[in-house]
Formats: structure tokens, sequence, C-alpha cells
């Protein structure tokens, strides 16, 4: 897998200690109580770093997806 850019969705909002920890991530608090964490992925392990930190925090993930730069 080469690098690309993901949007992993989430329930709920997250407080500033998670934010602080993911600041490699644009994240972005949506209207209808998700959040959105957007960023550049090296490779499969990363992506399932990220994952796994979210599962391991009990934050369950809507959806991860591919995004197509503007």
């Amino acid at each position: 897998m080469t690098a690309h850019l993901v949007e992993v969705v989430i329930t709920g909002h997250l407080g500033p200690s998670l934010c602080r920890a993911l600041s490699a991530y644009e994240l972005t608090a949506r209207g209808d109580g998700t959040t959105s964490i957007t960023g550049l992925v090296e490779d499969r392990s990363e992506l399932r770093g990220l994952l796994t930190v979210l599962d391991d925090l009990d934050i369950e993930v809507v959806s991860v997806n591919r995004v197509t730069p503007a």
C-alpha cells in the first residue's frame, strides 16, 4: 500500500488530550455527533495502528474511507 489520504469517522467527539495525541491528523467535529479524523496514512501498519488505538479506547468507528484530494 502506498500513502493515501484517509478519513476515519467515529461516534462522538474527542477530548483535548486525545486531540493532541492525534495531532498528525485533522479532526473535525460534525453536527451529527460524529468526528472525522483525516490524514495521510503511509501504509497499512499505520492505519491498523490508528484503528487499534481507537478500539482500545472503545471508540466506535463508523467508517474508514480513502479520500480523493480536491
